[in-house]
């Protein structure tokens, strides 16, 4: 298997790419749009071929570079099949691996952050890799304050997705905040401030209640941009126009 962890750092999102070694088919989870240029040349340089841009959830924090790379690479577009977005190609379900050549990912459905958020598992030569999107993140978790989110969703979400996983699981979030890359299910059992030690689930809620963070910088073009797959609103700030410009063409 191939694997990188690419990061944009304005939104501080990680995105992922994964590819089949035998095939040469790779996808990118959870791509940015102002970062699709430097993914695609990644790609290139690897001699590898995308075949997919796969979404976690709608983002709020970012817009999607899964239409441009579309336009750009004629990937198929990938995410929740719960979404109903008539825009992706392909609809993911808990209980239908998502193959990648010899590679399976397993999505998992994890409500919480946004109601339809999916996770993805892959088992690789004796090794779990969960990306989680953004429903545990490193010694954190998804804002469950807006766009559909329930604190006690996420917290049953994280209990029975994620920590019945080994405690060697690799755990690759969509965001880090503080230059961090990667954590593990013991670990986040362990030192997660909101839902390590045993933390119960009204503990949990109390947390996420009074947490008082900022409106999401992004959200309000990010969120309709995303329904659409990575087409810019109309509201999208005059400095990220030409980013949309092969997406308003495609």
């Amino acid at each position: 298997m191939h694997f990188r962890q690419l990061f944009e750092p304005d939104s501080s999102t990680y995105t992922y790419l994964l590819a089949c070694e035998q095939t040469g088919e790779c996808v990118l989870v959870d791509p940015v749009i102002e970062t699709v240029e430097r993914d695609l040349s990644v790609i290139q340089d690897m001699g590898l071929k995308l075949t997919c841009a796969l979404e976690t959830h709608i983002h709020a924090d970012h817009i999607t570079g899964a239409l441009k790379l579309k336009a750009m690479s004629g990937c198929a577009i990938a995410g929740p099949a719960m979404d109903e977005l008539p825009c992706r190609d392909i609809g993911v379900r808990e209980g239908e691996p998502f193959r990648l050549g010899t590679l399976t990912l397993n999505p998992l459905f994890t409500p919480g952050h946004t109601d339809t958020h999916h996770a993805f598992l892959l088992e690789h030569g004796g090794l779990n890799l969960l990306f989680s999107g953004d429903a545990l993140l490193i010694e954190a978790c998804g804002r469950t304050d807006f766009q559909s989110g329930d604190a006690r969703t996420l917290y049953r979400s994280i209990h029975e997705k994620f920590f019945s996983l080994p405690d060697e699981t690799l755990v690759y979030p969509a965001h880090d905040y503080e230059s961090r890359q990667i954590t593990t299910i013991g670990q986040e059992k362990m030192r997660n401030p909101r839902l390590g030690q045993g933390k119960t689930l009204e503990e949990f809620v109390k947390i996420m209640d009074e947490m008082d963070l900022p409106y999401p910088r992004k959200i309000d073009f990010a969120v309709p941009g995303n329904e659409l797959c990575g087409e810019c609103p109309d509201n999208v700030p005059d400095e990220m126009r030409k980013l949309c410009d092969v997406t308003r063409q495609g």
